[in-house]
């Protein structure tokens, strides 16, 4: 956590990097979400949808984001989080999620922060962006 009574506008988030991610990665995810579409898992069927590889859920990356928030705020102070996916995450990428305060306000007599959310890989891809509401 963070000290964030002096959160300003412009504050970035320290970046939560996480390492590449591996075919184990993808197995274990699959198997905590229940979301075990072989796109993820299976690179026969990767192959014979036109892709190179199998690639990452999109909730993997939705999770660093959340695990981003997490490590800067308590989850109890997360009052909105929403993302848009981007662009896929290809097995072996690194992704890295960021975040920017662009507003701070007062709602309910509760100071708030709304951030914009990232993750990018090595190469610069933005593969998920999104957007949260935390109270500091």
């Amino acid at each position: 956590m963070t000290d964030i009574a002096s959160i300003e506008i412009g504050a970035e988030l320290p970046p939560l990097r996480v390492p590449p991610i591996s075919r184990t990665t993808l197995a274990l995810f699959a198997g905590a979400s229940g979301d075990h579409n072989p796109m993820h898992i299976d690179i026969d069927v990767a192959k014979s949808a036109g892709l190179d590889d199998v690639f990452a859920h999109g909730m993997l990356s939705m999770a660093y984001l959340g695990r981003l928030l997490t490590d800067w705020v308590a989850p109890q102070s997360i009052r909105s989080y929403q993302v848009r996916f981007a662009a896929i995450t290809p097995v072996h990428a690194q992704p890295t999620a960021t975040g920017t305060v662009v507003a701070i306000d007062t709602v309910d007599g509760e100071r708030r922060a709304t951030l914009n959310l990232a993750v990018t890989l090595a190469d610069g891809t933005v593969t998920l962006t999104g957007d949260a509401v935390v109270a500091l």
